[in-house]
């Protein structure tokens, strides 16, 4: 009987250890993934000046690829320049095919809104200089954010009015803009507040600037 006692005290002292190192294991890594089809090549935008420019980029709600997440990450990318001030960045959110704003998230880049960006540093760039065959990519904090398809998001960032953003250039205006589009238009755009209506977009399919890729982390 006292053998018999000791057995069973030994089989569940294993027991014990075995379920504490299956708590102890860390939970699996979420595998990255893309929420709506991004640009799939990369073009220079042009000369176009964006000091005192406000960018809009539609994140249609029907592009939704249907991957589940909490969380969304913006990528957004450079072909030119060698710095970057933004003012702000947020991401609207409308009805469907609608105007009218019915939250406004704000968007960061190392917990601020309104980051200056070092295009030729290496710790930002990697690989200088930085042109078309060597864009710059850069991933956004993530915002907590589930995206819904039965509304649509814009993205939308403006560029301080100064000699920096004269010369910078983003990775869009191309042939292959996924399922992004955008437009642009003068002064600081990301104020606008809740109830409020977005301008129109006078230039519709247009590829997106400086939207890159719209992730789940």
């Amino acid at each position: 009987m006292k053998n018999l006692y000791k057995l069973a005290t030994m089989m569940l002292m294993a027991t014990v250890l075995a379920l504490s190192a299956f708590a102890q294991e860390p939970a699996p890594a979420i595998a990255l993934a893309n929420l709506t089809e991004g640009q799939g090549s990369v073009a220079s935008s042009g000369s176009q000046s964006w000091d005192g420019l406000s960018e809009f980029v539609l994140i249609p709600g029907a592009s939704l690829m249907g991957a589940s997440s909490t969380t969304t990450a913006l990528y957004i990318g450079f072909t030119g320049g060698s710095e970057a001030d933004i003012g702000n960045m947020v991401l609207y959110e409308t009805p469907r095919n609608g105007s009218t704003v019915l939250k406004v998230t704000k968007v960061t880049l190392g917990a601020i809104s309104n980051p200056s960006i070092n295009l030729t540093s290496t710790s930002v760039c990697p690989i200088q200089p930085v042109s078309v065959t060597n864009p710059c990519i850069i991933r956004l904090d993530t915002v907590k954010l589930a995206l819904s398809p039965l509304d649509d998001y814009y993205f939308t960032v403006y560029f301080t009015l100064d000699t920096n953003n004269e010369k910078i250039s983003g990775l869009g205006q191309t042939a292959s803009p996924g399922a992004l589009s955008g437009w642009f238009l003068y002064g600081d755009q990301t104020r606008i507040g809740v109830k409020g209506a977005l301008p129109t977009n006078e230039n519709s399919d247009q590829p997106p600037y400086f939207l890159a890729y719209v992730t789940n982390q």
